[in-house]
């Protein structure tokens, strides 16, 4: 995720939205500035996930997300990963 998404509770309220919506993934801040964030769960949910990140937290400024590959395991639940 690019824009304001560091600093603006975004890694907690992802890890809340991706527990609410039952997915299992991993939320962590990088060195540059950016949010990354890996999910998987079932279609509908993932599409939900999908557009509330385009919003993100009330405090927060999505400009762009960019969809990378995605990691081969991911936890059982929704965690901050540092």
């Amino acid at each position: 995720m690019h824009g304001i998404v560091q600093g603006v509770g975004f890694r907690w309220w992802a890890q809340r939205e991706g527990r609410r919506l039952g997915l299992r993934g991993w939320v962590r801040n990088c060195s540059d500035g950016t949010v990354e964030i890996a999910f998987a769960g079932a279609p509908d949910r993932v599409s939900e996930m999908e557009v509330q990140l385009q919003q993100g937290p009330p405090a927060s400024r999505v400009v762009r997300l960019e969809e990378l590959a995605a990691p081969e395991q991911l936890p059982d639940g929704f965690e901050i990963a540092f």
